[in-house]
C-alpha cells in the first residue's frame, strides 16, 4: 500500500522549493513533485494499491526535529504542581496547599512543583523555606524554577536531603543562607539544586513509563517526530530503555549522556550508541558550563546591571576540567553538546575546543553543539564556524524573557540575544529549541519568535537579527537533522527519506509572521503511520 498526498502545499525544505504531491510507501518517501509526476509514478507501479489523501489546502512539512530538550524531565513534571500562571508567592502557596488537599497526600509525602519564575512574581524574589513551611511543615516540599537551574525547599525537605548550616556550597552552585548566619533559607542554585535535591522520593517505573507516554504525546501534538533527552542520567536511562524494550516509543529519542557522572552508560549499552534500537539511540554526551541569564547565573565577560557592579555570574568548571571533558569526548568519538548561555561560557567552550581539535583534528566531523548560545558575541561566531560547531538557539527567550534580559544586560547585549541572523550569515549550522520542560515544545512559536524578535512587553530586540520563516523552519527540520548526523534520512521531503511528516492548518511561509505561532498541527505521521491527530 502506498499513500498519495495531494491538494495542499508541500514545503520541502530544499531551498524555497514546494511540491504539490508526495507518495509514501513502506514508511519512506517514494516520490515528491508535481501531481503529473505522481500519476506517472502510479502508472509505472501498476501493482501498487494507491490510497489518496486529500490535504484540502493544508500544508505538509517534514516532521519537526527537536534539537534540544529533556523528554524524561517533561515526563517527571506530569504529576507536579505547575506554577506557570502564578504572579505572587501567595498564589504559589495556595496552589501547593490546594494540590495537597485535592490529592489528600499523607504527611511525609514529597510534594514537588515546577515552573515558577521570580522575575514574574510581584515580590521579584524567590520564596523561602519559611514560606513553604507555612503551607505544610509535615510534607517535604521541593519547587523548581522554570529554568531548571534553581529551586526552593522547605525545612522538612532540607532535613531529608541532609542540608544544614554545616553543608558547604558544592562546586558550581550555592546554598541560600539566612542573613547573618549559615542556616539555609531554602534556596538552592545550580549544582546545589541539581545535585543535592536528588534525594526526593521518585515514582515507580510503571508510573514513570505512563508519564513518559504522556510526554511523547505532547511532542507529537506539536508535530515533532524526533526528540532529545538532553542530559541522561542513570534513572532517566532506565526509563528510556524500558520504553524502548517494551516498544512503547512513538517518536525517535536521541539521548545525550551526562558526561561528568554517567559516561559509563555508553560502554554498558554499545548497541544504542551504534544506532536506533526500537526508536532509542545514544547520540553523544552533554556538559554544562554555566547557568541561566534570567536567573543571573549565566557566566558573562562583563558584569550584569544592578546593585553589584562587579558580578558576572560564574563558571561551572575550570579550563583544565573542560579540556579534559572535551578530550574524553573526542577520544571516544562522542558528539558533545555543551550548555553555554553567557559569552564567557561560550568563550571557554570555543578556546577549549580549539585546543582539543588541534590534538584531535578528525574530531570536527563529530559536529559539536553549543546549546542555548543566548549571549554569544558576533566575534565568536567565525571561530565556531571554523570548529564545525552548531549553534542551537533558545530563540523563544526573546518573547518569554526578553524584557528581563534588557533589565539584566541593557543594550546592546540584551537586544542581541539569540543572534540567529549573525550565525546564519557566518555560515554556521543553526538550530532552534525550547529546552522543554522549561517551555512546551511548540516549534511554530519559536519560528514566530525568530522572525519577530518581540518581547512580552512589546519591545523589539534588534530587528536586524530577524530571520525569514523559511530559515526558521529549516532550523527545526533539515538543519536539526544535520546536527544529529541524520540529514540523509530526515529533515526534508526528498525521495528515499523517512516519511516523518506534519500536516498544518496553513502554510507558515504565506501567513503574517505574527500568526505563525498559532498555526494548528492537524496530524503527525512517523514513518508513514499516523501517530497524532488533533481532536
Amino acid at each position: 500500500m502506498a499513500v498519495l498526498y495531494k491538494n495542499g502545499v508541500m514545503v520541502t525544505m530544499n531551498g524555497d522549493q514546494t511540491a504539490e504531491a508526495l507518495i509514501e510507501k513502506d514508511g519512506r518517501i517514494a516520490m515528491v513533485g508535481s501531481l503529473a509526476q505522481a500519476r506517472a509514478w502510479q502508472a509505472a507501479h501498476p501493482q501498487e494499491k494507491l490510497e489518496e489523501r486529500d490535504l484540502t489546502g493544508h500544508a505538509l512539512l517534514p516532521g519537526f526535529i527537536d534539537p534540544h530538550s529533556h523528554i524524561t524531565a517533561l515526563a517527571q513534571t506530569v504529576n507536579l504542581v505547575h506554577f506557570d500562571d502564578v504572579s505572587s508567592i501567595g498564589e504559589l502557596q495556595q496552589k501547593i496547599k490546594d494540590f495537597i488537599g485535592e490529592r489528600q497526600l499523607p504527611e511525609g509525602t514529597w510534594v514537588q512543583g515546577f515552573g515558577y519564575d521570580h522575575n514574574f512574581l510581584t515580590e521579584k524574589r524567590h520564596p523561602t523555606r519559611v514560606e513553604l513551611d507555612a503551607v505544610s511543615a509535615s510534607h517535604p516540599i521541593l519547587i523548581a524554577h522554570a529554568s531548571g537551574h534553581m529551586g526552593v525547599v522547605n525545612s522538612a525537605a532540607l532535613k531529608q536531603l541532609g542540608i544544614d548550616a554545616s553543608t558547604p556550597d558544592p562546586e558550581g552552585g550555592k546554598i541560600g543562607r539566612e542573613a547573618g548566619s549559615q542556616k539555609p533559607n531554602g534556596y538552592l542554585e545550580e549544582t546545589a539544586f541539581t545535585l543535592l535535591s536528588r534525594g526526593f522520593a521518585a515514582p515507580d517505573l510503571d508510573q514513570l513509563l505512563d508519564q513518559l507516554d504522556q510526554a511523547q504525546e505532547k511532542y507529537l501534538s506539536y508535530g515533532i517526530t524526533t526528540v532529545q533527552d538532553g542530559i541522561t542520567k542513570r534513572p532517566d536511562w532506565a526509563m528510556l530503555q524500558a520504553m524502548a524494550e517494551r516498544k512503547r516509543l512513538k517518536v525517535d529519542v536521541v539521548s545525550y549522556v551526562d558526561l561528568k557522572d554517567n559516561e559509563a552508560l555508553i560502554g554498558e549499552h554499545p548497541e544504542y550508541a551504534q544506532g536506533y534500537q526500537n526508536r532509542l539511540r545514544i547520540g553523544g554526551v552533554k556538559i554544562f558550563l554555566d547557568g541561566s541569564p534570567q536567573g543571573r547565573t549565566a557566566w558573562m565577560s562583563e558584569p550584569y546591571l544592578g546593585a553589584d557592579s562587579q558580578y558576572c555570574g560564574y563558571p561551572v568548571y575550570t579550563d583544565d576540567q573542560v579540556d579534559a571533558f572535551i578530550d574524553e569526548a573526542m577520544g571516544h568519538h562522542w558528539q558533545l553538546l555543551t550548555h553555554c548561555n553567557g559569552d564567557a561560557a561560550a568563550e571557554q567552550l570555543i578556546r577549549c575546543t580549539q585546543r582539543q581539535q588541534a590534538r584531535h583534528p578528525e574530531a570536527a566531523a563529530l559536529r559539536p553543539v553549543m546549546i542555548h548560545a543566548q549571549l554569544v558575541r558576533r566575534d565568536q561566531l567565525p571561530r565556531m564556524k571554523a570548529l564545525n560547531m552548531t549553534a542551537s538557539f533558545f530563540t523563544a527567550h526573546c518573547w518569554y524573557w526578553g524584557d528581563i534580559h534588557l533589565r539584566n544586560f541593557g543594550q546592546p547585549r540584551g537586544g542581541n540575544i539569540s543572534p540567529m541572523r549573525w550565525a546564519i550569515d557566518e555560515g554556521l549550522n543553526v538550530t532552534m529549541h525550547q529546552d522543554t520542560p522549561v517551555i512546551m515544545p511548540n516549534m511554530l512559536e519559536s519560528v514566530e519568535c525568530a522572525c519577530r524578535r518581540v518581547t512580552k512587553g512589546g519591545q523589539a530586540l534588534n530587528p536586524e537579527l530577524r530571520i525569514t520563516p523559511l530559515e526558521a523552519l529549516q532550523a527545526v527540520t533539515i538543519n536539526a537533522a544535520w546536527q544529529y548526523h541524520e540529514e540523509d534520512r530526515k529533515g526534508s521531503l526528498e525521495e528515499g527519506k523517512l516519511a516523518d511528516l506534519v500536516i498544518l492548518e496553513k502554510n507558515p511561509l504565506s501567513c503574517p509572521a505574527e500568526e505563525i505561532g498559532t498555526i494548528g498541527v492537524l496530524e503527525t505521521i512517523k514513518e508513514g503511520v499516523s501517530v497524532y491527530t488533533r481532536k
